[in-house]
């Protein structure tokens, strides 16, 4: 079926911060939609045809769908869990609910509500952690699979610093990570990531293990944490003294390059920041669980002077929304108390050809282009009282995004198309 969706069209070519012609917008716009593909995107006059099925949403903003490059599958249930530090809220909180993931009726109830979440928020791609148990991972991409979605993903490698029910071994960990990779890894829009979970809960033989595995597969991402807590980073180094930084520890086991994602990233040497930039490692900025967690705040300007690639995500749970658009509500304020600013073109940019770019999929999705998957959110500025009370004085596109920023939610979310197919009220 051939698909003509038309609406006020908004994608990225480039990144805003960088280049001042970055976007293409469309007034009148739609997009035509083939075999789950765009095959062309401009002006509605231009591209309607008598054999097309239309959807109108006009006068809504039709946008690349949402990418959240790091967050928690398993941590579906914690979300909004009274605060506390980072390993504190690990143990009391994290680590007894992805116990209860051992159990697959669990695991396939969660991941369906988990992937239904981010279709109601607009988020047609994630990256995400599961629990230490394989079952876990099936039914994540299972779920992901039944729906359409790209999702990343990968079963957590942790050994020890953990309640026993969610440990594995070096060994098991290694063993269990080449089934699913063989299990799972290019069937259809599914990307198998490493993921040792970080490094407090691995040994150095596990570490060693993931290596391997990152080594095997060289074209297989990398997620885990970097530097979100200070307390955090002191328990680690005392766990690896021969390393001179958090981040030489993931270094000395060959984990680090283009594909790897390092979660949070916040207190970063010299040394470190320049090593990530030589090696192509990215770093994934998570607002909403940095301050509901006082972990600190990212230095984005600080990491795009030195080169370093980064991404913008919800780390659900001990982040507090599913919504990008919340996330980048966070992420503003955050940069304004670094004294560093985010106009609302970069950070939609952001968190669309941006987290694509982080993931190294920006061939396939992030923008609206012939050829990209036909992932699309449609975005109402006006979806609540108060910002339709707001809207009444905006005169521009960038005023329009930056009350999306600062004021949406999933109410703003009117359709998410995934492969070309609406999919939020079925969500």
């Amino acid at each position: 079926m051939t698909v003509l969706i038309r609406g006020r069209v908004l994608t990225f070519h480039a990144d805003p911060a960088e280049v001042a012609d970055a976007f293409t917008y469309l007034n009148d716009g739609a997009v035509l939609v083939q075999d789950a593909k765009v095959v062309a995107v401009g002006d509605y006059a231009e591209l309607r045809r008598d054999d097309a099925q239309e959807i109108d949403h006009r006068p809504h903003l039709i946008l690349p769908g949402f990418i959240d490059p790091h967050i928690h599958f398993p941590q579906v249930q914690v979300i909004a869990s009274w605060g506390a530090q980072l390993l504190d809220w690990l143990q009391n909180y994290t680590f007894p609910e992805e116990a209860r993931f051992a159990d697959e009726g669990h695991a396939t109830r969660m991941a369906g509500a988990f992937c239904d979440q981010l279709l109601t928020h607009g988020t047609t791609t994630a990256c995400a952690f599961a629990s230490v148990h394989p079952g876990s991972v099936d039914a994540l991409f299972t779920a992901a699979e039944a729906r359409g979605m790209a999702m990343l993903g990968g079963k957590v490698m942790m050994d020890r610093n953990a309640i026993l029910a969610v440990q594995d071994t070096a060994q098991q960990s290694y063993d269990d990570t080449k089934a699913l990779i063989e299990r799972w890894h290019g069937r259809g829009r599914i990307t198998y990531a490493i993921t040792p979970r970080f490094a407090i809960t691995s040994t150095p033989d596990q570490l060693a293990a993931a290596g391997v595995l990152a080594e095997e597969h060289p074209d297989l991402p990398i997620q885990t944490h970097l530097s979100e807590n200070l307390a955090e980073i002191d328990f680690t180094l005392s766990l690896y003294p021969q390393a001179r930084d958090y981040l030489d520890i993931y270094d000395r086991f060959g984990l680090l390059g283009p594909r790897s994602l390092m979660g949070h990233s916040i207190h970063l040497s010299e040394r470190e920041i320049a090593r990530m930039a030589e090696t192509g490692t990215r770093a994934i900025h998570c607002p909403t669980s940095n301050l509901f967690l006082g972990s600190g705040l990212f230095d984005e300007a600080g990491l795009r002077k030195a080169g370093v690639v980064t991404g913008v995500a919800t780390d659900v749970g001990g982040g507090t929304s599913y919504s990008m658009l919340q996330t980048l509500n966070e992420a503003y304020k955050v940069l304004q108390m670094r004294g560093q600013n985010l106009p609302a073109l970069q950070a939609f940019h952001w968190a669309t050809r941006g987290n694509a770019i982080a993931l190294g999929m920006d061939d396939r999705i992030g923008r609206i282009a012939p050829g990209f998957d036909a992932d699309l959110v449609v975005l109402d500025s006006r979806a609540t009282p108060a910002m339709a009370l707001r809207a009444e004085r905006m005169e521009t596109l960038a005023e329009e995004l930056f009350l999306l920023q600062i004021m949406g939610d999933d109410r703003a979310v009117v359709e998410t198309f995934v492969a070309g197919k609406p999919m939020k009220a079925r969500a």
